[in-house]
């Protein structure tokens, strides 16, 4: 089996590893990283052109990221959250994607093809946060060359013990690939088993949109907090009228205007209200005892037709209604 893919990098040569690229790039489970490490081994050896090699991985990390992009650009948020839901760690993937676009803003690019679950999703993040093209194209083509370059220094510097490698890949034939595949079938379960672990201690009850509409009508005022990122604030203008603004990491501003008797409702726009519940038990753990996340987030209240406002993600934290 290695051997076949020598012989078809060899045959094919430049076009296996622009389809390889292009493929892992648009989200497909194809790693290309040893399609590149055996390109620079073949290129050490003279059978391929390095500026080549590194010209095709360019192209396809730039053809399939610039569509993500585009995507970003036109449908906003969406498209990021619909890439985490297919995810492994869907719950998750939403909110390290937007802490590392608050921390780094276009400059995520650059690291982005060496993080895990970051390399499909930073495109289209940063196309709804308004980066322009110009700016895309020379971060990501950038992160692009040091990710494929590095990739590809390898397998130059090491070619002789690459071909050793793929000399036992090929004599193990059938157990090689066995073994690959339960060591990818176990990361899987554990993926799972963490997230499964995860919604487990998190479990509590749930307001429903209809439940919190007619207490809002009702003038019962339960304190509605909204517990997104700044980031995710400023991809995703809609807030609840009335909702108390809070940083996700600080709870300060609910410490310090509602009183633990009050009724709060935690809102995200996040996979399993998983933001929302985390805030909530950390509420609890302050002596609040009437908290609930809001079922289907803010996505679920905006497609029941009620009302919404749109803030600035600078627009500081208001203090609930009396």
């Amino acid at each position: 089996m290695a051997q076949e893919i020598v012989l078809l990098i060899g045959e094919y040569g430049l076009l296996v590893v622009f389809l390889n690229v292009l493929v892992e790039q648009a989200g497909l489970p194809v790693p290309a990283v040893p399609t590149l490490v055996v390109a620079g081994a073949l290129a050490a050896n003279g059978q391929l052109p390095p500026a080549g090699v590194l010209a095709m991985a360019l192209g396809g990390c730039l053809l399939a990221d610039f569509a993500w992009y585009a995507a970003g650009r036109r449908f906003g948020h969406g498209v990021t959250r619909a890439l985490c839901r297919i995810s492994l760690s869907p719950d998750s993937c939403v909110r390290q994607s937007e802490l590392r676009f608050q921390r780094w803003r276009g400059q995520v690019l650059l690291v982005a093809k060496f993080v895990p679950g970051l390399s499909t999703v930073a495109p289209p993040l940063v196309g709804a946060m308004g980066l322009g093209p110009g700016a895309f194209v020379l971060l990501d083509g950038a992160g692009s060359l040091l990710w494929a370059g590095l990739a590809v220094a390898l397998g130059y510097a090491f070619s002789r013990q690459i071909d050793r490698v793929l000399d036992a890949l090929e004599s193990a034939g059938t157990l090689a690939l066995g073994l690959l595949g339960a060591l990818l079938a176990a990361y899987i379960l554990l993926k799972w088993w963490q997230r499964w672990r995860l919604l487990r201690s998190l479990r509590m009850a749930r307001i429903s949109v209809e439940e919190l509409g007619r207490a809002l009508a009702a003038g019962e005022a339960p304190v509605v907090v909204d517990v997104r990122t700044a980031a995710a604030r400023a991809l995703d203008g809609r807030v609840i009228p009335g909702a108390l603004l809070l940083d996700l990491d600080d709870l300060e501003p609910v410490l310090r205007a509602v009183p633990p008797e009050r009724e709060l409702v935690l809102y995200c726009n996040c996979p399993n209200e998983i933001s929302a519940a985390r805030v909530a038990q950390r509420l609890i753990e302050h002596g609040y005892r009437r908290v609930r996340p809001l079922l289907g987030g803010l996505d679920a209240w905006d497609a029941a037709g009620l009302a919404l406002e749109r803030v600035a993600a600078e627009e500081p934290a208001a203090g609930p209604a009396a």
